[in-house]
Formats: C-alpha cells, sequence, structure tokens
C-alpha cells in the first residue's frame, strides 16, 4: 500500500498483497441507509421493541470536537451523515488479520438530506477520492491535527473520526449536519440477511475471482457473502472507476431501501425487530441522536415513499493535478445551495407560479451586511433557483435589504422579492441602475432565499430508490 497515511486506498485497490489482506469490502456505508430507512419511513409503533434495539447503539460526543462558527441552520430539514468504518477491532479483525493495527478508514460518506414535511429525501455520496480543504481538527490523541488545503476527503476520518468529516463537509458545503450514523462492515451480512435479500441486475455475466463474485447475466436477489461480493466488484463490472462504483452502489442502496418500504417490512414488528437488532449492533451516532429523536424523525417521515429517495453524487469532474483524483465543479456550490434552502416540497399548483421565472431575472448582489462573503453565498443561492447572477462589490452598511431595478425590469423585482422573507418593496434605481438589471442589496436582517420551485432541482444521473434495477445496468 501507499506508504503515506494521508493517501488513502481501497484495500482492494492497492498494491498487491497476500489475500488475507484484500478483504477491503465497500459494505461500509450500505448499513446506514439501511438502518435509516427503517429509521425513518417505519410506522415503530413497536415502541418497546424499538427502544430495545437502540439499546444496541454506541454513542460519541461530537460536538465539542467539531467546535463553533459550525454553520446556521437554515429550514426544519434534517441532516444525517451516514459514515462506515473499515475498522478491524473486534469481530472486523476476521477481514483482514493484518490490518487490525491500521488506522481506520471511512470510504463511504452520504449525507441524507430529510426535506422539511417528511416526504422526501436525498442521499448525496462524497466520492472518497475527492480532494477538498480538511480543517484542523480534535485527533483522536486529543491535540489538534495541521490545515490541508488539499486532501483526500476520506483521511479527515483517519485524523479525527466522525467529528473531523462533519467539520469538513460542514466547511465545503455549508450545510449544518445534525447527526451522524457510522457502521462497521460486520453487520452488512446480517442486515441483508434479515431484509430477505436485496435485488440486483447484472448486464453480463461476472466471475471475479478477487471479490468472488459468480452471477449469470440479469436479476438475482442476494444477501450475505455474495452481497458483500456485489458491492465490492471493481473490475468484474462497469469501467473500474469509482465513480462507476459508486452508481452501482447507489442502486444497491436504493433497491435496499424500496424492499424495505414495500414489503411491509417496516410495518411489521416480526420483520422490522430482527432488521433493526442487526443493523444497530454496528451502529455508532452522535449522543444526540437519542431513541427518542430517532423515533420523531420517524413518525415525521411515515409518508414518505421510495420514489421519494434519491441517490446522487456531489458535481465533481478530474483534479487537474492528478487525473486520479476529482475536484468539485462549479455546479456544486449551487447544489449545496438547493440543498441548505430547501424549505417546502414542490407544488403541482401552477397559479402559485410568478408571470417571469427565476431563470429570465438578471440579478446583480451587493454586500449591505457588513458580513465577509455575504454576496458570494447569496449569489450562489440565487444561481441554483435558476437567477442569473452576477456579485456587484460592496454597498453601504444596511440593517434592511433592499431590492432596487432598472428600466423594464419592475416584474423581474416581483420574482426576486417573493423569495425574499423579509418581503422588501422592489424600488426603482434612480442612480447606477442598468436597464432590464434588479439589484439586490443584502442587508444584515437576511436570513434565507424561499425556493422558488420547492425541494432540490432534479441532479444528472441521479437515482431514485423505485428505479427498475436493470435501468441503465
Amino acid at each position: 500500500m501507499n506508504s503515506n497515511p494521508m493517501y488513502m486506498e481501497y484495500v482492494d485497490d492497492a498494491d498487491p498483497q497476500p489475500a488475507h489482506r484484500r478483504r477491503g469490502w465497500r459494505i461500509l456505508g450500505w448499513v446506514c441507509v439501511g438502518m435509516s430507512a427503517v429509521m425513518v419511513a417505519g410506522s415503530l409503533t413497536a415502541y418497546g421493541l424499538y427502544r430495545s434495539a437502540m439499546g444496541n447503539i454506541n454513542h460519541e460526543d461530537v460536538n465539542s470536537a467539531i467546535g463553533p462558527n459550525r454553520p446556521k441552520k437554515l429550514n426544519s430539514a434534517m441532516n444525517i451523515l451516514l459514515l462506515g468504518s473499515d475498522t478491524r477491532a473486534g469481530a472486523n479483525a476476521s477481514y483482514g488479520r493484518s490490518l487490525k493495527n491500521d488506522p481506520p478508514r471511512s470510504d463511504t460518506m452520504i449525507l441524507l438530506h430529510l426535506s422539511p414535511g417528511g416526504s422526501q429525501a436525498m442521499g448525496i455520496s462524497f466520492p472518497r477520492d475527492l480532494i477538498v480543504h480538511i480543517p484542523p481538527c480534535k485527533t483522536h490523541a486529543g491535540g489538534m491535527s495541521a490545515d490541508q488545503p488539499k486532501a483526500q476527503i476520506n483521511s479527515s476520518f483517519t485524523i479525527g473520526g466522525a467529528a473531523c468529516v462533519i467539520k469538513t463537509i460542514e466547511g465545503l458545503s455549508d450545510i449544518r449536519i445534525d447527526h451522524f450514523m457510522q457502521v462497521d462492515f460486520t453487520g452488512f451480512k446480517a442486515i441483508t440477511s434479515a431484509i430477505g435479500g436485496v435485488p440486483v441486475c447484472l448486464p453480463k455475466d461476472v466471475n471475479d475471482p478477487k471479490s468472488k463474485l459468480h452471477l449469470s447475466r440479469g436479476r438475482h436477489v442476494i444477501k450475505g457473502d455474495t452481497a458483500l461480493a456485489y458491492v465490492r466488484v471493481r473490475h468484474g463490472l462497469g469501467d473500474g472507476s469509482d465513480l462507476d462504483r459508486i452508481k452501482r452502489q447507489q442502486k444497491f442502496m436504493g433497491a435496499l431501501a424500496n424492499k424495505a418500504m414495500s414489503a411491509g417490512v417496516l410495518s411489521n414488528p416480526t420483520k422490522l425487530i430482527p432488521l433493526m437488532n442487526a443493523a444497530t449492533k454496528s451502529l455508532t451516532t452522535d449522543k444526540e441522536l437519542t431513541p427518542q429523536v430517532m423515533l420523531k424523525i420517524a413518525q415525521g417521515m411515515q409518508g414518505m415513499t421510495s420514489g421519494k429517495l434519491r441517490f446522487v453524487t456531489t458535481p465533481n469532474g478530474p483534479d487537474p493535478a492528478d487525473p486520479n483524483r476529482v475536484v468539485l465543479t462549479s455546479a456544486a456550490q449551487p447544489f449545496f445551495a438547493a440543498v441548505r434552502n430547501d424549505k417546502t416540497v414542490p407544488t403541482e399548483s401552477k397559479s402559485a407560479a410568478p408571470k417571469i421565472q427565476p431563470e429570465q431575472v438578471r440579478v446583480r448582489v451587493y454586500n449591505g451586511s457588513g458580513i465577509a462573503g455575504q454576496a458570494s453565498r447569496v449569489a450562489s443561492d440565487l444561481e441554483a433557483q435558476g437567477f442569473q447572477v452576477s456579485v456587484g462589490g460592496n454597498a453601504s452598511r444596511t440593517s434592511t435589504t433592499k431590492v432596487l431595478y432598472g428600466a423594464g425590469a419592475d416584474q423581474q423585482a416581483q420574482t426576486l422579492t417573493a423569495l425574499i422573507p423579509s418581503k422588501p418593496a422592489p424600488t426603482a434605481r434612480t442612480t447606477g441602475a442598468k436597464p432590464g438589471v434588479v439589484d439586490l442589496v443584502v442587508g444584515s436582517n437576511w436570513t434565507a432565499l424561499k425556493n422558488a420551485k420547492g425541494g432540490i432541482p432534479k441532479q444528472q444521473g441521479e437515482i431514485r430508490a423505485n428505479d427498475d434495477i436493470c435501468k441503465g445496468a
């Protein structure tokens, strides 16, 4: 393996090693997703049995390790970070005994975003090869790590566990993370067996000696060792890239959640409790994610169907400095802004739509709030809604947000004003106006932008849990 401990490779992607060192199962976050489906979508009426299962969970205090200066919470959505750990501690030692003393890694990082109202959810994957800024974190030894302007995102877990991952993702997305769920890989076989197997579809015969996956072309229901091999295989399916494997893994997660939601599992205590016991035995969460909080989340999400559960990957592209790594693209910040500002579910009412759509409105944003970088952040939020945006710079400091418009832009100004909670009255700009352009002066009273269309816009390549498993196979 690479000698640099911050260069985190998958065990089975590394340099050749004896077979017993090549057991780096890529299951990591899938138990988390299955657990989340149980937590947020089930009726959970058998409360006594529910509390018993919750007694299996380990808890960590991460808030003190993360520290202050975290993003503000802008809505009633719930953001849960799902992590997978490849620790070899305890029963996990059987998956590579020679790795027992290696620091744990996390090669699966998924932000599960539960929309307000409980009718939608989105699993946002962060590729393990993503190069990001990792801020100073509290280490396992109690010290502080050095600031790393460019580092592979999965090394954040090795540096400081879940707290460092949360701090890193919050820093790059400005999304407040409410809770986390972390699993090791010993629970994977148990959860796939407890649910009665997960349906998958193979585009061709696979006989891969490395992953030990041997399946014929077509549909299968897999569990246990076969499920482990399926989520692990890289060179036997697809183009061999990590991004291609993420796409296949998202389909697997969707199929698992779809079965849990549609096969009577979540409403049947006889089926539900074994599934919960299997998942919770390898689960660690923040100490604030108590059984009572989990039950409240579950009750709020009872109406969600698998068709409203979406999986996406953060917008990314090749790293110019290393083609084997990826970086966030320009589409990432508008996407994160849409998640931050997800306040409503989509409406089918056409009468509520403004006469002029955001895509037809040009906006210049000026910072009068006195808060550094506020104009850029608001501009990103506007871009996520479809507005044509530019940053005009700083304005005289003001406590009140203002909407000013140039000649012919009065209706466009109404479209913008409708999305600002403080509802400033649009005013014609007397000096410095530009025809057809609306100027937004952000004051210190700025809170957040409403969502013009509701929900989070459809993302390229997204997968829904109820998609045909053979679609795109």
